[in-house]
């Protein structure tokens, strides 16, 4: 039986892709910070599921959790790095620099941490990578900077893993999805409802478990196939115009 790791196993995009993977016959190394939403997913799951509790960007007990892994979970065959926020909406002169170090903090220090301490273990493996940016990467909008800067980086160092793993068997591919209804707004805004519920509103947005199974198609391809980067909206999004300011 193969083996995952799927970081922000506890809501969104994470849990579905943990139920995606148990059901196509994967076990999954769930992570989370919160204990009663990974001890959900075992009682739902059952011994397919085996929680991990730690904040990503916590080093330490990120790697204590990693390096006290059952032998049952110990080789890694498939990371999926899809723990990430966005937080606040202003613009960068308005910012709170403290939700900027969080974002970076979360989006790219703790994707590095754990991504290099698990490289050993996927290379024996000849594993996979699946990192979920977002199209905030490749189009800015008013209010996305860092958030966006970090989703561009993902992008980068995705590419770049790419180009390094060469000749190791692992396969390396990045995700970039558009607008998603999960909780993501509403981390962004503090637990605005109104504001979460505005932006989905006749959208027909895409949802955690479309974006979950595109991480199972990817995770079940040929061993000799590479999606190295893959972009996905519902059809209801598109791309913005340019912004002109005038007269000022």
């Amino acid at each position: 039986m193969k083996t995952a790791i799927v970081t922000g196993a506890t809501s969104g995009i994470g849990a579905a892709t943990v139920a995606a993977l148990i059901g196509a016959g994967w076990q999954v190394v769930a992570t989370g910070r919160r204990a009663e939403r990974l001890e959900r997913l075992r009682d739902e799951h059952g011994e397919a599921v085996h929680p991990a509790v730690f904040d990503v960007r916590d080093e330490a007990a990120m790697a204590a959790a990693i390096d006290a892994l059952p032998d049952r979970f110990a080789a890694v065959d498939l990371l999926v790095n899809n723990a990430g926020l966005a937080l606040g909406t202003g613009p960068a002169q308005k910012a709170d620099l403290t939700q900027w170090r969080t974002m970076v903090d979360t989006n790219v220090t703790a994707l590095l941490a754990l991504t290099h301490r698990l490289l050993p273990r996927l290379i024996e493996r000849r594993g996979a990578i699946i990192n979920i940016a977002s199209v905030a990467g490749s189009y800015p909008y008013p209010g996305g900077n860092v958030y966006a800067g970090t989703k561009a980086f993902v992008q980068q160092f995705t590419l770049a893993l790419r180009s390094d793993l060469h000749g190791t068997g692992v396969r390396a591919s990045l995700i970039d999805p558009g607008m998603v209804e999960t909780e993501f707004t509403l981390v962004r805004t503090g637990g605005d409802q109104g504001a979460s519920d505005a932006l989905y509103q006749g959208a027909t947005p895409m949802t955690a478990e479309d974006i979950a199974a595109t991480v199972l198609w990817i995770a079940g391809l040929p061993p000799h196939l590479n999606v190295n980067r893959l972009e996905i909206m519902p059809v209801s999004q598109s791309f913005a115009g340019f912004q002109v300011a005038r007269g000022g």
